[in-house]
């Protein structure tokens, strides 16, 4: 299983979810959904676009958990 650390990260840093949406131009549709774990897809725009934005390296925002 693959595990989206979206929310600790904004919630270290103090993000909200509109706000992430504005400043990146991402879909708050799909930010929710990475936040909410419930994405089944996400476009690998998006992942880097997040990873910049918030200075995380990919192996920080998702993780394979053994299930």
């Amino acid at each position: 299983m693959i595990k989206c650390n979206l929310s600790r990260i904004m919630g270290e840093k103090r993000l909200k979810i509109s706000d992430v949406s504005r400043d990146t131009e991402i879909n708050r549709g799909t930010i929710t959904r990475m936040y909410n774990e419930t994405a089944t897809r996400v476009d690998l725009d998006v992942i880097e676009v997040l990873c910049r934005y918030l200075e995380i390296d990919i192996s920080e925002l998702y993780e394979l958990k053994d299930h």
